[in-house]
This record gives structure tokens, sequence and C-alpha cells, in this order.
């Protein structure tokens, strides 16, 4: 073979890859363009050629992210809302067109379809949670959610919640013994990190018949702490368009950093499969557990063709509730604390119907059938859940063209629901920054739109455990009410937190004194 033929064959080697890249950047930069033509029959704010809206969002100012305060973010998202509260464009970059949804007649068109999350190749947030949560149910797409759905959808049924109440109530009676040394003490309880603890042994013991007595530790988890810095690591790799690229963050001192955490936390699933494992393997018949538990559904799932959950898939369903199961109630609860802190004339009615309940008994425990009785507890639970939604964005990737008002939205698109700008858009809710509970009263709540209140989002794809986090929130907040008094620490201030669910920066503290 002379030379020339030899140069012949380099070039041709080098020319072929080299044309895939050239049609491949084509063909995305095409996709780009019917996107963002797509996105644009919105109305939206002022668009930078390289940053697209990003430009306008607090967050990417590195100083604001590194000050740990979400306060002026929510602030936008309040804003854009009312700016546009039908809906609005955004993009993250000139590459990344999206459609942002604030109102129910929009949102319904997009939650009543089971269209995957976004976590293909650039899609930030969700894609970043892929390493740590695998392809759990809260990642999964097509047949493969809609298999794991149907498995898990018995670990959830009215059968196996009822004994879970005992379990509430146990551990709720470490935290009110925790929160009586508070008491004794003069000191200002720090709300989230000790409800956070409660939550998560409660899930353990639920979910996984573990006992972590997390609690009694009176120090931040080593699990929780784990969570708090993966929400951390994904804000921060979500405003660093260099990250996207997973080969650039894997060598990167952040993205170091954050896989050897996640090993922590997949360490921590993997130990509680395989106690379930040797437990299973060495029957006991003097086990003192009557209930069935998530972990226990999980093992036994089989789908129509008699084919189990891998071990793989186990450990991202753990992996998932042990996050999604603990992080949000323990949202949930605790801004609920909070807004019964600082509208005391709402705490005092929902201790009066606590009181009510609990008349004569010789016992403080909640019982099952008292839940259904909360009805004044659970219209405050709503309100706060509408002031404060734990997921305060949820998104979607279009998987088929869908007509919106005479637009067409075509597939491929995403799709992200502003949840806290639908519970505070004023053309939904009136007065939307005050606490009203009565909104959610039988007369009133009918009046509203499905889709306008949505903590646990809608559709197909909505909560799973919505349940559980509701007859947990119930327990918990009623044994505090029924034995304490709660106001605010005028010496704190409250901030909103950068992190991927709804939580206060630096906690919130709450001064108590004793009922009873």
């Amino acid at each position: 073979m002379d030379l020339s033929t030899c140069f012949i064959l380099v070039g041709c080697f080098l020319l072929v890859p080299l044309v895939y890249l050239i049609v491949s950047i084509a063909k995305f930069m095409r996709t780009v363009r019917h996107h963002t033509k797509a996105v644009l029959q919105w109305p939206g704010p002022e668009r930078h050629w390289f940053w697209g809206t990003m430009h306008h969002m607090p967050l990417l100012d590195p100083k604001v992210r590194a000050s740990g305060i979400a306060d002026t973010q929510v602030d936008y998202l309040v804003e854009l809302t009312k700016r546009y509260p039908f809906g609005h464009y955004d993009f993250f970059t000139f590459m990344r067109p999206q459609l942002m949804c604030n109102h129910p007649n929009l949102i319904r068109q997009i939650l009543k379809r089971s269209d995957p999350k976004p976590i293909g190749i650039g899609n930030a947030s969700y894609n970043f949670l892929l390493p740590w949560l695998g392809d759990g149910l809260l990642l999964a797409s097509g047949k493969k959610w809609f298999r794991n759905r149907r498995l898990l959808t018995p670990a959830f049924h009215f059968d196996i919640l009822k004994p879970y109440i005992y379990i509430y109530n146990k551990e709720v009676d470490i935290l009110l013994n925790k929160m009586d040394v508070f008491l004794l003490e003069d000191q200002s309880l720090e709300v989230c990190k000790h409800i956070s603890l409660c939550t998560l042994d409660i899930l353990l013991r639920c979910a996984f018949s573990q006992d972590s007595n997390c609690q009694m530790k009176w120090k931040d988890d080593p699990y929780v702490e784990a969570v708090r810095q993966l929400s951390l690591s994904i804000i921060e790799r979500v405003f660093v368009p260099i990250h996207t690229l997973n080969f650039v963050y894997k060598t990167s001192k952040e993205g170091v950093k954050f896989f050897e955490v996640c090993e922590y936390v997949h360490g921590v699933a993997d130990k509680v499969i395989s106690n379930r494992r040797k437990e299973m393997a060495t029957p006991r018949n003097d086990s003192k557990r009557k209930y069935l538990d998530f972990l226990d559904i999980l093992v036994a799932a089989r789908d129509d063709e008699g084919r189990g959950l891998t071990d793989l898939e186990i450990r991202n369903e753990v992996d998932t509730f042990l996050f999604e199961g603990h992080d949000t109630t323990a949202s949930g609860l605790t801004y609920m604390l909070y807004c019964f802190a600082k509208y005391p004339e709402y705490q005092q009615k929902a201790q009066q119907e606590i009181d009510d309940i609990m008349e004569a008994r010789g016992s403080d425990y909640i019982q099952w059938e008292d839940l259904s009785k909360m009805t004044y507890l659970t219209l405050c639970i709503k309100e706060s859940l509408r002031m404060y939604p734990p997921v305060a964005i949820i998104s979607r990737i279009i998987e088929d063209d869908v007509e919106i008002d005479g637009k067409v939205l075509p597939a491929g698109v995403q799709a992200n629901v502003s949840t806290y700008g639908l519970h505070h858009n004023p053309e939904v809710w009136v007065d939307h920054m005050e606490f009203k509970p009565e909104r959610f009263l039988p007369e009133n709540i009918q009046k509203k739109d499905p889709f306008a209140f949505l903590p646990f989002a809608a559709g197909p794809r909505n909560c799973i455990g919505q349940t559980f986090a509701m007859n947990e929130m119930k327990v918990v907040i009623a044994r505090i009410l029924r034995r304490f008094d709660l106001t605010l620490d005028p010496s704190h201030e409250v901030h909103f937190a950068q992190e991927l669910l709804l939580k206060p920066y630096n906690d919130i503290k709450l001064k108590l004194n004793c009922r009873r």
C-alpha cells in the first residue's frame, strides 16, 4: 500500500465521525429552532442570545448561591406569575426552550398525561438525580414506569397504612420528649432539624422495619445531611452550564464529592435491603412485627409474567422512597408548625378540635378513626401546603403533540409546572399571601379547578404516597399541638433555602409553652 492510499484511508477514517458530528449538531439545532418557535407562542421575559432567560434568575449570580438563601429566586417566580398568569416561555441558555405553566387551564393539559420526567442529556435537575435515585418511580418512564407503578401501588393500600398509626405515635413520643427538654432549658426548637429526624425514623420503621433511633442522637443524622448535600450540589450544577456535560462534572471537584455522597446513600439502601434478605433467610416465629412494610411489597411484587424486581430496581425504589418519603413530609410539617406559630388564632382552633377528639381518654395516642375527625386541622394542613408546597416545580417532556388554547406544543418540548407560582397566582387564589384555611371548606374548594392545588401533583404520575404523608402529618401535628403552644422566636429570621425542596435556610426556630 503506497503512502497516498494510506492518507486517503486515514482521511476517510477521520471524516466519518466528523460528518456524523456535523449531522448530529445540525439535527439538534433544527430541533432547538422548532421548539423555540413553539414556546414563543407564549409571552415571556426578555431573552439573552446565550443565556436565554437565565440572566434574569437571581440564582445565576454565584454570590447569591453562596449565600444559601433563595428568597430572591422565590420572589422572581411570584413576579413572573403575576406578569404571566397563564404561562410563559423560559430558556435555560438558548439551547433549552421550555414552557412554564402557572394556571390550571394550562397545567391540566400537561399533568393529565403520563409523559416522562426530563432525564435526557442536557436536561438539568432530573437528569442530575439519576446517579442518586436511578430509574425508580420518580424518574422511570414508559412501560417501566407503568409496570413499577402497578407493582408498588399495593404498598399504599388502606390495610397496609392502618397499622402505621402506632409507629407514628411511638416516634412522636420521642420527639415530644426532646421538645420537653427545649422547654425546660428555655431554648428555641430548631423545627426542621428535629422534624426531619422524626420523619426519617418513621419512614425507616414503616417502610423498612428498621430501628435507626436517629432521633435519640440529638445531632444531624449522616443520611439527612447527605440528602442536603446532594440537593445543594444539584442546585449548583443547574446554574453551571459546563457541568451539564457528565464527563466534565465527574472530573470536577464538585462532581467527585457528589458521587462520593451518592455512594454513601446507596450504601444505606443496600444495608436496608441486605438486612431484609437476612431476615427472610432465617425466619423467626417470635417476630414482633405484625404489619407488611414497603420492602415486603417490593420483594414479593410480581408482574403479569411472574417477574419480580431486580436487586438494582429494588435499590432504586428504596433510594427514591427514602428521599421522597421523609424529606417532603419534613418540609410540609416544618411550614405547618411555622404557620401555627405565626397565626395563633388558627393554632387555637386546631387545638380545640384535637382536645375535643381526645377528651376523656387515658392516652394521647391518635387512633386511625381519629384522622377523619380532624377536619379543621386538615384545612390548615392544606392551606400550609398551598402556601409552601414542598416541591416548587414539576417537569415533563411532552411525548406527543398537544394543543393548548389553539397553540400546538410539539413532542420533545419540556413543560414545567410552577407549583409555587400556581399556588400564589392572584388569578387563581385571592389574597394568595394570606393564610386562610377556610379556602378548603367543601363549599369553597368545590368552586376551584381540581388542578389549582397540587402539593402532590396530579394525574397518572401523582404522588403515590400522599395518603401516607397526610396521615403522618396529622398525627405528628396533633400530638404536638395537644402538648404545646407554639410561638415564633422573634430573634430568628426566616428565609428560603437553596435546596431541591422548599425548606428554610438556617431552620425555623419556635418557642414552646406547655399546655398540659
